[in-house]
């Protein structure tokens, strides 16, 4: 099978992760030596076990399909009752058509946001890592993101948009691994430079940490959420004045993390354990947004999404404690998955 481009870094990552961890555990693991992003795990008990990326045989095929896909996700995490976000899927012309489906294009998308009110998400309903993300404030914009997704994904997903803070859970079996606060890309003025120059810093940041984050300066997301604050990438911010850059707050497109890790209220825990239990799920990530303090007792708050392959590559490279976490998880997963 003919591979092209290179290969993911999160692939690369937890490969050489699992061969540094697995002898701690009497396993070896023997990685495909082209590309570097699948693997075989055997242990001490004979047992194999496989990896592709970010995905490991931890859980189900089923289960982790109809989490990759956000509506089906979100249809399932409503009908068990919890508090999910609205939306509604539309579909790519040709896809309509071959479905004939004729009420979920772009006409049907803005009168469904019109429903629901200016601001709306949009996003790619399979989509990762926060790709193709928009916040859409008029058709216009609608417009353009709908363009965008549709490069990408057969299927867009128009969603009401939730305020809050946004926050990854990470769950293996009955219990939370890991909890941190995602913050949006954003930089933080200096009085001198502009906000293109202070973008640059922190995509050269990015690479002497070792993060894998690629900054797109010329992103028409950032061009367009500078223009609703009156900014451009020439301006200049104020000495200590932050200005965020995107509205969503994946690690992966340049977002800062803040571990709540020892600090989330055991309430809030047993949510993202039950849910990933009740989605047929081991191992998940849990994303939520909560109107107050993740460390109190939850009163508002909504699920975003439940990912069956949780990335940790990105938070892996925002600290050394981050690391350690990220470490410690996937050791734990080997267990897992040696079971």
């Amino acid at each position: 099978m003919r591979r092209t481009g290179k290969p993911k870094r999160e692939g690369l990552i937890l490969g050489a992760l699992f061969k540094k961890l697995a002898p701690r555990i009497g396993a070896s693991v023997l990685l495909e030596p082209r590309w570097g992003i699948a693997g075989r795990i055997t242990y001490a008990n004979g047992r194999y076990r496989y990896f592709r990326y970010n995905s490991v045989d931890l859980n189900p095929l089923g289960s982790a399909r109809i989490a990759s896909d956000k509506d089906y996700a979100n249809f399932f995490m409503h009908e068990l009752g919890y508090p999910t976000v609205e939306g509604k899927t539309f579909f790519r012309p040709e896809f309509a058509a071959s479905l004939d489906v004729h009420d979920r294009g772009r006409a049907d998308a803005y009168v469904y946001a019109k429903k629901l009110g200016f601001p709306v998400i949009v996003k790619p309903n399979s989509g990762m890592q926060g790709s193709g993300v928009f916040l859409a404030h008029n058709k216009v914009d609608l417009n353009h993101a709908l363009t965008v997704v549709f490069k990408q994904d057969r299927i867009a997903l128009v969603q009401r948009f939730t305020t809050g803070h946004d926050y990854r859970v990470v769950v293996l079996g009955n219990e939370v691994i890991s909890a941190y606060e995602r913050i949006p890309l954003s930089v933080i003025g200096d009085g001198t430079s502009t906000i293109q120059q202070l973008l640059m810093v922190k995509a050269q940041y990015f690479i002497r940490v070792g993060r894998d984050t690629k900054i797109k300066i010329n992103d028409t997301r950032i061009t367009r959420k500078l223009a609703r604050q009156k900014l451009t990438l020439r301006s200049k911010p104020a000495q200590g004045e932050r200005i965020y850059l995107l509205n969503n707050a994946n690690l992966s497109t340049g977002g800062d993390s803040i571990d709540v890790t020892e600090i989330i209220h055991p309430s809030f825990k047993k949510v993202a354990i039950n849910l990933t239990r009740d989605m047929g799920l081991r191992f998940s990530g849990v994303d939520l947004t909560v109107d107050g303090d993740i460390s109190k007792k939850p009163e508002h708050f909504k699920i975003l999404e439940i990912n069956d392959t949780p990335g940790l590559d990105h938070y892996a490279t925002t600290g050394p404690a981050q690391r350690k976490i990220v470490e410690d998880l996937y050791l734990k997963v080997l267990k897992h998955m040696e079971k």
